[in-house]
């Protein structure tokens, strides 16, 4: 068999690698291209990415390494990365000139400029893939591939603030996998839209606990891959869903794309207490959200940041004070290539047990004391394992 001329890969992010997978299948010329799923996150993944990376550079870049440098030695030539972001739009150059000092041989394309997306210039790179591309095949393709991103992230939100409140366990999870399964096949918006349909009245028909009052609810708020990208913080909802926890956060890439720009004001207005200007990246929405969270009632807060993330290191004094003013408790997690899987789970359950003494403090009540009592109350503490979302 003739080898094609290009196999094209690209580092992982959460789930949203299906779209972007899809997408690529359906744009490409499939005579001389094919398209390499990155694998999944592994140790070795960012044992790879840190080893071949500066100390001082943030995790994303470590881990996007990883995922790179195990394309690559899958034969993987032709490369995609973001860019965009924080300082994270300047990484694609160094990452290209590592990988090459590494001895690799490949095409590497950006597919952000420094101002931010540019279709036209997008679909000039996209056409060394297939020449025969027209704008009008690219521009449906590359909609579409938003689309399917929209719907991701809204049946991933609902599964997310629901999934703590299902009466049968498992329910969500049979969903969610389905789903996943079925968005690499869409190839029209016609099947999407059918797709969203049956999806949409699946999880509708999921039966949720009419009493959720003795669950805790934690905000998570911080940095935006540490944030999508479950690996990079150990399965941090996963861990919370084994305590019984109901997770909520806000940053997706819809959210990112499409709504950020916009509620950048309103979020300052919002905490003008606290903030009179713009904190760069994820830092702004930090501090809103944090307040938006305590005001609807959450017991605690979950802050999450790779090592050396400057805006997120400048909000963490903001979001201490709010802690302190509002008594909410705030948890600061910082990641990085040697953090511990076991410090992590350790003081998740330190902070858990602590909203669950605060809730019985205020409330007093003794529902909440332990795991088992949560079990013998049919409060749900799922088990690790029986935890399929997000993996």
């Amino acid at each position: 068999m003739r080898k094609k001329k290009y196999l094209v890969s690209f580092p992982r992010l959460g789930n949203y690698v299906y779209p972007i997978y899809a997408m690529l299948n359906r744009i490409v010329d499939k005579e001389i291209t094919d398209i390499l799923m990155p694998k999944e996150m592994t140790s070795k993944t960012i044992e790879l990415g840190a080893g071949a990376s500066p100390d001082f550079v943030c995790l994303p870049f470590k881990y996007n390494m990883g995922n790179l440098i195990e394309s690559l030695n899958q034969g993987a030539n032709f490369l995609l990365q973001a860019g965009g972001g924080c300082r994270y739009g300047y990484y694609a150059e160094v990452q290209e000139q590592i990988l090459r000092d590494l001895g690799y041989d490949f095409t590497f394309v950006t597919l952000l400029e420094p101002e931010g997306l540019d279709v036209l210039k997008l679909y000039n790179k996209f056409k060394l893939l297939n020449k025969k591309l027209s704008f009008a095949k690219f521009a449906k393709e590359f909609l579409l591939a938003i689309d399917a991103i929209r719907v991701l992230d809204n049946v991933e939100t609902y599964i997310r603030d629901n999934y703590m409140y299902e009466v049968k366990k498992g329910s969500f999870d049979k969903i969610h996998k389905e789903f996943l399964d079925e968005i690499m096949k869409v190839t029209n918006l016609t099947k999407l839209n059918l797709l969203k349909k049956n999806t949409y009245t699946k999880l509708k028909n999921v039966l949720i606990k009419s009493n959720t009052k003795d669950i805790i609810k934690v905000g998570i708020v911080g940095e935006l891959y540490t944030s999508m990208e479950p690996y990079s913080t150990f399965f941090l909802e996963k861990e919370l869903a084994s305590l019984g926890v109901s997770v909520k956060r806000y940053t997706t890439v819809t959210y990112l794309l499409f709504i950020k720009k916009w509620k950048i004001k309103k979020h300052i207005k919002y905490a003008n207490k606290y903030i009179k200007y713009a904190l760069g990246a994820d830092g702004t929405e930090s501090v809103a959200h944090t307040l938006e969270l305590i005001d609807k009632g959450y017991d605690g807060i979950i802050h999450i940041k790779p090592f050396g993330c400057t805006p997120e290191v400048n909000a963490m004094p903001i979001l201490q004070k709010i802690s302190d003013e509002k008594n909410v408790p705030i948890m600061y997690l910082t990641f990085d290539g040697q953090t511990s899987m076991t410090g992590i789970k350790t003081r998740l359950e330190a902070f858990y047990d602590m909203l669950v003494m605060k809730r019985e403090k205020q409330n007093n009540v003794t529902t909440l004391t332990s795991v088992k009592q949560a079990k013998e109350t049919n409060t749900l503490p799922y088990k690790k394992d029986d935890y399929e979302f997000q993996n």
